[in-house]
């Protein structure tokens, strides 16, 4: 399989440039060590040098039809962060991929030696489609590049070979060159070959080098364009070029299979369907069609049709998929086409929003773009959300028209991030947050103390009506049974023994499914024992102070451990029992107990907490007596956050800082406050104060204008200092602008009243975000708002307001800073629309006469003031207008009169009259309709296919032109104005010249406003006339005036005296340099042929359609220039196609030239 080699030189740019030559395979004979060619003057050396992140970049093949192509491309791992993306693209956005046909293949391979890919795209047995511009795509995260190159389809070539001694060898297979004989009849065969190389190339040499693609080109171009084409491809022998057009005969290929092949190139929107035509010339002809390569069969999506001799292709609904090339293919001929699809930018319409949930919620982040089933790409934190991993994950996405949804139907902690959405027409981002759920302990379990035969009841409650949970004894699940009843109602969870028992004694547990959540309570079995014993001891508490009426205080540090030892006494030995507050206490484990022993009875609390604190009373019991102690416990702790911590008001460089003192000061006053500040997105705070702060509210200064701050507030009392606050919403230190200037009032009406002013002087980092008005009646204090929502623009109508009201108005700059000072109006406004006299603005145009043409459209917008709205109306002579043929549209300002084809009968007066109550202005509209000559527009002289019924109203010519004064080569011409101007302004003078030799008249001044010119430039020794037109809005006058004397250019000072010799006879008959040429153009589009003659006298030229003369039509339009004449015929019709004749008559003879024009109408 021989690999596609490198264009040897760029194609010309533009879409009907021609392929360049490929360079000739060099034959299989050649040996491996042939020395490499140098490269082509046009390509730079340091192309392929590494640049992004390509090591080797692909380079531009050309290859035969039928044969395979390899594009080789070396990337540099070293430059992307990941694995890279390949992809392949045919023209800018059409994807190769596995859709795109099993002739393209791709390869991919990683040298992790040298952190090299190496990427291959195959293409097997390439047809004339692929050709064109590919781009190949890297991409890694955020890093990618792009490259492009061109791949060229040539037809099959004959195999020539270019070294002659290949055929000076011996006959012998053996390996040694000296063995066998010579065999002299290849090598006589060989040099015929160099013989027909030699001609070729001689012919080459006759072709002036130039390319044989390049003449095709210039054959079928205009001859204004060969200039152009000559620069563009390098071309400098320009008169051996047109001497080589001026031999070649153009030569009209035909189809024996088409009549009709397809365009070049077809161009449809994504969405719509295309129809590919071709006409066959035999209508029984087998034909099919082909979509790169592979045939295509009918179905919903191919439609085919047989209208006659046509067959066409329509594709419906065109995707992307549909971008190709295409081929018809009938016998062994073929035509080609390419189609392009394009899609226009998908833009977003609504886009993503940043969302904070908790887990276990259902989150939903949609975005809305332009295009119904539109592609778009998910990405999270920079990795692109598939379909394929969706069925892991827990998302799914749902499109709903426009709507473009990302499901989360149990979102946990692993799915926040930073979301994005892209188009080919834009992009959008939003964070979703997601918390844990915090439950929240509403009523914790107590202990229960039951004696037998009791109902003991558990119960608590939490903050989340759904949550479930399970009860434990002593670690054991208790599951219900006929005495045990649990039950869940709303917040509230019980757990109910009925007939305690002694075995039902111990620890409970309530476990929140889902939580690491405990709630621990004990229930106690109180056995009622009756002993007899004989009188002794009454029991006795021993403190420093005891009795019921004496009290203790203990302190203890919040963390600390704590342990209470009482020596009681008593025969027999008393029972101690503990009391918090009007609780009895019984634990004997746990954080808090107590300790028993013969003597002495032991309160203990390990790492003493804010609960803790409370009186505790020992009492102990024996059937003598009893013995009551109470001690008050007070735990300190450092105190609670400041609460409500907040920011108040914000300017250039501070902030004012306010906070509530902490609900819970610990048990000791709260001494002063720490503040810190730091800014939003850095983790380091700065201490703002390292003495306490006494007071609530806060100055920080020296801040930096527009950068975001936050800030938290720490409480410090004697324990030590307090956890910090909430930090304080982000704020930026900004100051409000400052007062809106120039306030004034723009219009008063019975209920309204409209507000105008300018922006504030200094407005600041943080921007202006609206405007507030606000209103203020007259001898009162409140002020009431007239929008609560800013408006960006500087003016404003507040509605609603009593009629005859004295009312102040004031306006407040709003930014994120807050409000900025009121501007305030001087004086009130009183609330009643103001009578306006009625007036006209007569436009200036309307001022003096407005002329318009036949047919025209006259459409009058005359402005007026007047208040209130006042009266208007329109009369033509005192009478009313003609509403069938004048329509009138009045608004409050203005009134249009439009009449859409003006006629003569629209000339006149008009008079417009506005009018408010017994206050009237009016004014008068003078307009003149003149006729024009119907389908034509100015006519200049030199032109062909004049008329003489033109119907127009044309001035008359110009009267006494006269040659007043010639000096040097130059001619003074004077001439006085027409008796009829055509009714209508005279807009200048149009001013000829012809030599009296040859009398041909050149321009020489347009609409001359003057009635005289001065004309220079005139050759000396000749002679001439002058001849003027007169223009008006109609057009030149039919008839000139020309100069009753003539301008003789004298040489001064010198006297010619001419030679004697025989004249020279010039005549000749006519004869035709360049044939009509027969031509085929489309229906309503202009058409020109063109020809051109010699002969002298000048011919008389007359054109004729099918042998009939061609006179004074406006579809057609005849010029004669120097000879060239030209045929433009006006959106022609198939009514116009036939045999065009051009006859040019002199007195020595006459001369045809004849053509067939075809007129196709588009399908």
């Amino acid at each position: 399989m021989p690999e596609a080699k490198p264009a040897a030189k760029k194609a010309p740019k533009g879409k009907d440039a021609p392929k360049g030559a490929p360079k000739e395979a060099p034959p299989k004979e050649a040996p491996a060590e042939a020395p490499k060619e140098a490269p082509p003057e046009d390509q730079s050396p340091t192309a392929e040098e590494p640049t992004g992140v390509f090591l080797k970049k692909p380079d531009s093949v050309s290859v035969e039809t039928g044969k395979d192509a390899v594009v080789v491309a070396k990337v540099n791992g070293k430059e992307l962060p990941d694995k890279p993306t390949i992809k392949w693209f045919k023209g800018k956005w059409l994807e190769l991929g596995s859709k795109s046909g099993a002739r393209f293949s791709f390869k991919e391979s990683h040298n992790s030696a040298s952190n090299v890919y190496t990427v291959e795209l195959h293409i097997g047995k390439v047809v004339l489609g692929d050709r064109g511009y590919y781009r190949l795509e890297v991409k890694a995260k955020d890093t990618c590049d792009s490259c492009g190159f061109n791949i060229d389809v040539e037809a099959p070539r004959q195999d020539a070979s270019g070294q002659s001694l290949e055929s000076f060898k011996r006959t012998s297979e053996k390996k040694s060159d000296t063995a066998g004989e010579l065999d002299f009849s290849g090598l006589l065969k060989k040099r015929e070959v160099v013989e027909e190389e030699k001609k070729k190339k001689k012919k080459d040499d006759d072709d002036l080098g130039i390319p044989p693609e390049i003449w095709e080109l210039l054959k079928g171009a205009k001859k204004s364009e060969y200039e152009k084409i000559a620069f563009q491809y390098g071309i400098t022998d320009l008169r051996g070029m047109l001497k080589r057009l001026k031999k070649a005969k153009v030569e009209v290929k035909k189809s024996a299979a088409f009549t009709k092949k397809l365009d070049p190139a077809y161009q449809v929107d994504r969405g719509n369907k295309i129809k590919l035509m071709v006409e066959i010339s035999d209508p029984d002809l087998t034909l099919k069609w082909f979509k790169n390569g592979q045939e295509i069969k009918p179905s919903s999506k191919y439609v085919f049709e047989n209208v006659g001799k046509k067959r066409i292709l329509t594709i419906n609904k065109c995707t992307l998929a549909d971008d190709a090339a295409y081929e018809v293919a009938v016998k062994d001929e073929k035509c080609f086409t390419e189609l392009f699809v394009k899609e226009p930018p998908v833009l977003i319409v609504t886009p993503l929003e940043d969302q904070q949930v908790f887990v276990g919620d259902r989150v939903e982040m949609a975005v809305e773009v332009s295009e119904e089933g539109a592609q778009v790409m998910w990405m999270k934190d920079g990795v692109e959300l598939t379909r394929e991993d969706s069925f892991k994950a827990r998302y799914r996405f749902k499109k709903d028209g426009k709507r473009h949804i990302l499901i989360f139907s149990d979102v946990v902690q692993e799915d926040r991030g930073r979301y994005q959405v892209i188009t080919n027409g834009g992009q959008c981002e939003a964070e979703l947050i997601v918390e844990e759920k915090q439950l929240e302990v509403l009523q914790d379990i107590a202990d229960l103390t039951v004696k037998a035969s009791e109902q003991a009841v558990f119960k608590c409650e939490v903050s989340d009506e759904k949550v479930t949970g399970k009860w434990y004894k002593n670690g054991v699940e208790v599951r219900p049974s006929k005495r045990i009843t649990i039950s869940h109602v709303g917040r509230f969870h019980k757990l109910v023994i009925d007939d305690v028992r002694p075995e039902d004694e111990g620890d409970y547990t309530f476990v929140p499914d889902g939580y690491a959540l405990s709630l621990s309570a004990k229930l106690n079995f109180l056995e009622i024992k009756v002993e007899y014993v004989p009188k002794q001891e009454p029991p006795k508490i021993h403190l420093d102070c005891s009795g019921k009426t004496s009290e203790n205080a203990i302190v203890v540090v919040a963390g600390n451990k704590l342990r209470l030892d009482v020596s009681i006494t008593g025969e027999p030995p008393p029972v101690a029992t503990w009391l918090k507050g009007d609780e009895v206490f019984t634990t004997t484990e746990g954080r808090t107990r107590i300790e028993k022993r013969v003597d002495c009875s032991s309160f203990v609390i390990e790492s003493a907490q804010r609960e803790d604190e409370g009186r505790y009373t020992i009492k102990v019991t024996n059937p003598v007596g009893e013995d009551v102690a109470s001690i008050f416990l007070q735990v300190v702790d450092v105190p609670d956050p400041p609460e409500a911590v907040r920011i108040t008001s914000v300017g250039e460089d501070w902030a004012i800082l306010v906070w509530e003192p902490p609900m819970y000061d610990g048990g000791k006053p709260v001494t002063g406050y720490l503040v810190e500040r730091k800014k939003k997105g850095s983790q380091r705070w700065m201490k703002l104060n390292f003495e306490v702060f006494t007071e609530t509210t806060y100055e920080s200064t020296k801040m930096i204008e527009g950068i975001l701050y936050e800030m938290r507030v720490f409480a410090v009392n004697a324990i030590g200092v307090s956890q910090p606050s909430m930090n304080t919403k982000p704020f930026m230190p900004i100051a409000p602008t400052s007062e809106p200037l120039h306030l004034i009032v723009e219009d008063v009406t019975d209920t309204t009243t409209t507000l105008k002013w300018r922006p504030p002087n200094r407005i600041g980092a943080g921007g202006i975000d609206g405007y507030l008005v606000e209103y203020c009646l007259e001898g009162s204090e409140e002020w009431v708002p007239a929008n609560t929502e800013p408006v960006e623009r500087c003016g404003f109508t507040v509605k609603n307001l009593p009629t005859g009201a004295r009312i102040l108005f004031r306006v407040v700059g709003v930014n994120i800073a807050g409000r900025s000072e009121p501007a305030t109006l001087a004086q009130p406004v009183t609330i009643r629309e103001i009578a306006e006299p009625p007036k006209i603005r007569l436009p200036r145009h309307l001022r003096q006469t407005y002329i318009r043409k036949v047919g025209e459209q006259l459409n009058l917008v005359v402005p007026f003031q007047g208040k209130p709205r006042p009266q208007v109306v329109w009369t033509k002579g005192g009478a009313p207008l003609d509403t069938s043929r004048v329509h009138v549209r009045t608004s409050d300002f203005d009134t249009v009169f439009f009449v859409r084809q003006a006629a003569r009968s629209d000339s006149g007066e008009y008079e417009l009259s506005v009018q408010i109550e017994n206050m009237k202005d009016t004014a008068t509209i003078r307009i003149r309709v003149v006729g024009a000559r119907a389908g034509e527009g100015p006519w200049r002289p030199g032109g062909a296919g004049m008329g003489s019924d033109g119907g127009g109203e044309k001035a008359g010519p110009p009267i006494n032109v006269m040659v007043k004064e010639v000096w040097g080569t130059n001619a003074l011409v004077e001439w006085q104005a027409p008796k009829d101007d055509g009714n209508s302004e005279i807009m200048g003078y149009f001013v000829q010249k012809a030599d009296k030799k040859t009398m041909e008249w050149f321009n020489v001044y347009e609409r001359n406003r003057h009635t005289s010119c001065t004309v220079s430039d005139l050759i000396v020794g000749n002679e001439y006339y002058f001849r003027v037109y007169t223009e008006n809005i109609c057009g030149l006058s039919d008839s000139p005036g020309v100069s009753k004397n003539t301008a003789r250019i004298l040489k001064t000072g010198i006297t010619f005296k001419p030679f004697e010799y025989k004249e020279h006879d010039f005549r000749m008959a006519p004869k035709f340099l360049t044939p009509l040429i027969d031509r085929v153009v489309v229906a309503g589009y202009s058409a020109a042929l063109n020809c051109a003659v010699r002969g002298h006298p000048k011919p008389k030229v007359v054109w004729m359609k099918n042998k009939m003369e061609i006179r004074e039509d406006p579809k057609f339009l005849i010029t004669n220039y120097q000879g060239v004449l030209t045929l433009n015929i006006r959106r022609p019709s198939p009514f116009d196609a036939g045999t065009y004749t051009c006859r040019a008559v002199n007195e020595l003879g006459e001369a045809l030239a004849e053509c067939k024009l075809e007129v196709r109408v588009p399908q």
